[in-house]
């Protein structure tokens, strides 16, 4: 049987401060990008700072992104601050997933970049709002949005599946996770990573990712299994069976080739294979 995985996140003062403190930074960082290049005051006005609200101006630029003739910002608009205030839970992994873009990805200098133009933390966040909608039992709406992200971003999340806070998929092209599967918190996944299910399966037959974990380019991961915390799957690699705590695999199958040089390889973004103890 799988061991759970955590996705609560850290409820601290400490933490609410420091996320209170990045929409006043995502407003200077805009209003300088303005000073610096006024052509795009047409797109930064109306997605940024013409809102009051962090909530309002994430609402508006994930609108514009999957706007559509048979689904229109407004109605997308109306449909993620709805998503906000039930639960506000959403914006909170939201900001934590923008903290973590930042600190890991090395061509990622300013938070307003992810938040602006990055599909990978874009398609996350319409995922939580699609989960929301399908914990809430309107599914046909969930499902329309998910297939609206996998047409536009080419990322496919089933809206039934779990995902935690503070995830980094970076470039995110071809990236799907299956109905059943649960990515913990502090994840980093790269494009073209599958967490899906043998094709011969039902129930609950996706895999289930612990904290830490990093997931190179191409990686899948196959079946109900475990990669446990802070491990390491290797670029290109396919895991069809449990991978332990802080190990490394790669290959195809994948197989241990020694254990992580880090506690949490996700946050170093180190790629490279260890070949020893």
């Amino acid at each position: 049987m799988n061991r759970p995985v955590d996705i609560s996140y850290d409820t601290s003062p400490k933490l609410s401060a420091q996320l209170a403190q990045l929409w006043p930074l995502l407003q200077r960082e805009v209003q300088e990008e303005i000073t610096r290049e006024p052509i795009l005051s047409e797109f930064l006005m109306p997605t940024v700072l013409d809102h009051s609200t962090f909530n309002g101006a994430l609402s508006a630029v994930l609108a514009q992104k999957l706007s559509c003739p048979t689904l229109s910002q407004l109605s997308l608009r109306k449909l993620c601050l709805e998503s906000y205030e039930a639960d506000p839970t959403i914006v909170t992994s939201a900001l934590l997933d923008l903290i973590a873009v930042t600190e890991r990805d090395p061509a990622c200098k300013r938070i307003s970049v992810p938040f602006l133009y990055y599909k990978g933390f874009q398609g996350l966040q319409l995922y939580r709002i699609a989960n929301w909608l399908w914990k809430n039992n309107r599914r046909a709406l969930a499902r329309y949005i998910q297939s609206r992200v996998s047409e536009v971003f080419a990322i496919d999340i089933h809206p039934a599946a779990k995902v935690g806070n503070g995830i980094l998929i970076d470039h995110a092209t071809s990236i799907v996770i299956g109905e059943t599967a649960v990515v913990g918190n502090n994840v980093s996944m790269l494009h073209e990573v599958t967490l899906g299910g043998t094709g011969k399966e039902t129930g609950d037959r996706h895999p289930k990712i612990a904290g830490g974990v990093l997931i190179g380019a191409g990686a899948k991961v196959l079946g109900n299994v475990y990669v446990g915390e802070g491990a390491k799957i290797g670029a290109g690699s396919v895991v069809l069976n449990d991978v332990t705590a802080h190990c490394t695999v790669a290959g195809v199958p994948a197989i241990p080739v020694g254990q992580c040089g880090s506690v949490l390889p996700a946050h170093d973004m180190d790629h490279s294979l260890e070949t020893g103890e």
